[in-house]
């Protein structure tokens, strides 16, 4: 092999007599490098984005909720949640009680999923209230005070909500349930005003831009129901182990219930997270494959340029074996050296990109800015498949060259 490694690396540094062959060779390096970079950079932002959002998603929301199969509450709910909580596997439980309502600020309006919760449990199951500040979240523990105005009960929202509908801290809003009281004239919508105490900011639009928290005691009175909770969340100490962990619950509340966990909530999210991940690995492929068919097209018109030298060499002795090993090496460190460079350059490029934070629209992608997450494994299987595919390039030109018989090359010389 150190024969042919030799004539290859030679073959590849000698002037050239066709100019063009020399630029076809220096376009398939590029165009390898280019594939693997690409490569390397796109896995990186698909690799970012499942784990931001996955870490978002975690944080954000419980790993288990149990409810009522009905969706008609839980009544008796505090020695239920005192018997789970002791559950193995289970590392905190908090009840909740939330619902669709309007938010109006003035003439502004949006809508939000407003959770009645207990601050001091809610916090061991969903990081959320941990964005605000530590007055607003106080602000939600149960009072054993005189009762507020009607202006004075607390309310946190998303910062994006906030802004949505131009509430500022300590601005009094509007909160209309559809739960209202039944009337001679049908059912009228119950109206509450809050006090803004507090925002909070996730990262994630679709918490930020459609979330809010009260006192369970104001939920409960804001909805017209009184000692009750829709859901109760649990956070486990193996997020793997949470369809399990799931179940186990599920079967030590009794019959009547159900639970979900954070993977059925997001296995859509997920599911279409892994199919870009594939689509884009196979469309940016595509870039190698063009490299490869310049690989194909320099050694084709090297073979036509060296005909000659090859001629040469076998009247020297030199096996056709030995001729086709030279053409194959000669492709093998094209590739090397384009994908060499291509990681190079991904790497840098993944590294450039997650220092400087680029910035992207959160209501289109969900999380703020744009996220790489480089892995050691994707630049082993971006060189694999870079390699293999420019091996594969090299076949047919290098079988050529084996075929060539001496006699016939050098008639004319």
């Amino acid at each position: 092999m150190r024969f042919e490694l030799y004539v290859a690396a030679r073959y590849l540094k000698a002037k050239r007599r066709q100019a063009v062959v020399g630029v076809v060779t220096a376009i398939s390096i590029a165009g390898v490098a280019a594939g693997v970079a690409a490569l390397i950079i796109a896995l990186a932002i698909t690799n970012g984005m499942r784990r931001d959002l996955q870490d978002r998603l975690i944080d954000s929301s419980a790993h288990v909720q149990l409810m009522r199969v009905k969706n008609d509450g839980i009544r008796d709910w505090q020695p239920l949640v005192e018997k789970l909580s002791k559950l193995p596997h289970v590392v905190a439980a908090a009840p909740e009680l939330d619902e669709q309502v309007v938010v109006t600020h003035g003439a502004r309006e949006g809508y939000a999923l407003i959770e009645g919760v207990l601050p001091g449990r809610e916090k061991t199951v969903s990081k959320v209230l941990i964005n605000s500040t530590s007055a607003a979240v106080n602000a939600l523990e149960p009072s054993t005070a005189a009762p507020e105005g009607p202006r004075d009960q607390p309310l946190i929202l998303g910062k994006d909500l906030a802004d949505s509908i131009g509430a500022t801290i300590g601005d009094s809003v509007t909160l209309i349930s559809p739960q209202g009281d039944l009337t001679p004239l049908g059912v009228v919508p119950n109206i509450v005003h809050f006090r803004l105490v507090g925002t909070y900011h996730s990262g994630f639009y679709q918490y930020d831009s459609a979330w809010g928290f009260i006192r369970l005691a104001d939920a409960q009175h804001l909805y017209g129901e009184p000692d009750l909770v829709t859901v109760i969340s649990f956070r486990v100490d193996d997020l793997n182990n949470a369809p399990q962990i799931a179940k186990q619950i599920e079967q030590a509340a009794g019959p009547g219930f159900m639970t979900t966990n954070w993977e059925e909530q997001n296995k859509e999210l997920f599911r279409a997270l892994a199919l870009e991940r594939i689509v884009t690995f196979i469309v940016i492929t595509l870039i190698v494959v063009v490299a490869a068919l310049n690989i194909l097209i320099a050694l084709t018109m090297m073979v036509m340029e060296k005909t000659r030298d090859i001629a040469v060499l076998m009247s020297f002795g030199v096996a056709p074996a030995q001729v086709r090993r030279i053409f194959l090496l000669q492709g093998l460190l094209i590739s090397v050296v384009g994908t060499v460079l291509g990681l190079i350059l991904g790497y840098i490029g993944a590294w450039a990109g997650g220092h400087y934070h680029i910035q992207l629209s959160p209501d289109v992608y969900a999380i703020d800015t744009l996220p790489f997450a480089p892995r050691l494994i994707d630049g082993v299987l971006v060189s694999a498949v870079s390699i293999s595919i420019s091996l594969l390039a090299t076949l047919y030109p290098s079988s050529t060259a084996a075929r060539i018989r001496p006699a016939e090359a050098l008639r004319y010389e």
